[in-house]
């Protein structure tokens, strides 16, 4: 099973480290169009933060990815810090559950394609929709990173994908049969229609995440042992869910009911 998570908006830069190693990444095949992105990255960043498709606001990040060649590194589960990786409990990770993260979670990234939690990365702003100079018809990161890295985790040959992560990062990797691809859907009865929360979506996908990698059972490796390991959170964490059936090739959604 592989567990996909987006990044976060919200990151720490970390106090100290060695500066970027990209060949020292997972999945070294992508170093070359990595460094693209990041040259490109690094060239738009010396422009301010519209450049990138930023408010005046962000000034000061888009002026630190001009230093990210330069800026110190720590593992990326303690870089990204925003509300999922929080639920997650990701950074804090011991034993079997840290073993099972280092196999299991990939994370997307806008300008280095999928991550594992242990990849040593500075933290950087970069948008996924923002167009940079440099890349093929002045297209986006995701564009550019997509068919390097569809390639290198269609690879991993997995038989379930978890995939939490949101719209834009999805156009890295689109699983393909006979992998078993479920997406995470997080709802909340009002009035007694299920409404998509983002905040609280974040959250649930962050306490699921951290419930799969901790729980005393095995990883799943179905769709249905997957509906199994989620609803052992019902009563507590959440309300309700239920697994789509297939129809067709795209991903089943795995959808999770929060308390009203």
């Amino acid at each position: 099973m592989l567990l996909l998570l987006p990044p976060s908006e919200g990151k720490t830069a970390p106090a100290s480290g060695r500066p970027l190693d990209l060949s020292g990444l997972s999945h070294p095949e992508l170093t070359e169009q990595r460094r693209r992105v990041l040259t490109a990255l690094l060239a738009a960043s010396e422009s301010g933060p519209g450049a990138l498709g930023l408010p005046a606001s962000m000034a000061g990040p888009v002026a630190a990815n001009v230093s990210l060649l330069e800026a110190p590194t720590a593992p990326a589960a303690r870089v990204y810090t925003g509300v999922l990786y929080a639920a997650s409990g990701l950074a804090d990770l011991t034993g079997t559950a840290r073993s099972r993260a280092s196999r299991h979670v990939w994370i997307a990234s806008a300008l280095f394609g999928m991550l594992t939690p242990a990849d040593a990365i500075p933290a950087y702003r970069l948008p996924p929709t923002a167009k940079l100079p440099g890349l093929p018809g002045g297209g986006t990161s995701i564009a550019a990173l997509a068919p390097p890295t569809s390639a290198a985790m269609s690879a991993e040959e997995p038989g379930l994908v978890v995939d939490c992560r949101s719209g834009p990062y999805i156009r890295l990797w689109r699983p393909r049969p006979p992998t078993e691809w479920v997406c995470v859907r997080v709802v909340q009865l009002r009035d007694g229609v299920p409404t998509v929360v983002s905040h609280d979506a974040k959250h649930t996908r962050g306490l699921l995440t951290g419930h799969l990698l901790t729980r005393a059972g095995r990883m799943p490796r179905t769709a249905e042992q997957l509906l199994g390991a989620a609803g052992e959170l019902v009563g507590t964490v959440l309300a309700g869910l239920r697994l789509e059936p297939a129809t067709g090739p795209g991903p089943r959604v795995l959808e999770l009911t929060l308390p009203a």
